[in-house]
């Protein structure tokens, strides 16, 4: 009697190739991820070691609402542009500039005698802190897009008390806005990743640029947090 191959042949779902197309974006996100920390480094070196910033200084609330339109625009640009080889161009020049931007923070947290340490503490605390929720939302089986309406609502609260803040410039709303933005990128990088691992987010670059600015915005605001208690020469 002829065995039936037919039978014995492995059978191929939907669900094989979704799961395939979700390993890729995510692979490919971590990647594109990566190679985006180095021209923000080399950004970083320049802004710390090269650029004075002195009309950031002059005029901070005119700088301070320039950067943000650039910033918002330059992100819709990527956007617009996330299925061609522009959206990938814009989005290392994007990390370019965000590393200039990193200029008067590093110079600042440098002046004091433990500042390299600092910086050292809160870019090994950026990681441990992203590795740990990337962990979690790719492996726990839960849907973690009930985060939605937080990020939605975050988003508003967070940006108002921004603008706020460049008028008012308080230090206490300057901390609060620290340990906010932490919980809020925190709450940012679960659902983004979750999202991809469940089919989702198909685009990585999209998806990159959503987990570069989280795990911006934890850094700097572990290194604003660790400066308070930086000693100075």
């Amino acid at each position: 009697m002829q065995p039936d191959l037919q039978r014995q042949q492995p059978v191929f779902t939907g669900n094989t190739d979704l799961a395939v197309g979700q390993n890729k974006v995510l692979r490919n996100t971590y990647m594109l991820l990566a190679v985006s920390l180095v021209p923000t480094i080399v950004g970083a070196i320049v802004g710390t070691n090269f650029l004075s910033f002195a009309f950031m200084r002059a005029s901070p609330i005119l700088a301070a609402l320039a950067i943000l339109a650039v910033f918002y625009g330059w992100i819709y640009m990527i956007e617009r542009n996330k299925n061609s080889s522009l959206g990938l161009y814009l989005l290392l020049g994007f990390t370019f500039c965000m590393g200039l931007l990193l200029g008067p923070l590093l110079q600042r947290t440098l002046g004091f005698q433990n500042g390299a340490q600092l910086v050292m503490v809160a870019a090994g605390g950026t990681a441990g802190v992203f590795f740990v929720l990337a962990g979690i939302a790719a492996n726990v089986k839960r849907d973690f897009s009930f985060l939605n309406k937080f990020i939605l609502v975050g988003f508003i609260v967070i940006m108002l008390a921004v603008v706020a803040n460049i008028f008012l410039q308080m230090p206490a709303i300057s901390m609060a806005l620290c340990g906010a933005f932490i919980i809020f990128s925190s709450a940012i990088i679960l659902w983004q990743i979750n999202s991809i691992v469940r089919g989702g987010e198909t685009n990585y670059i999209s998806a990159t640029l959503t987990l570069y600015i989280s795990i911006y915005n934890i850094f700097t605001s572990l290194l604003q947090l660790l400066g308070l208690g930086g000693d100075r020469d």
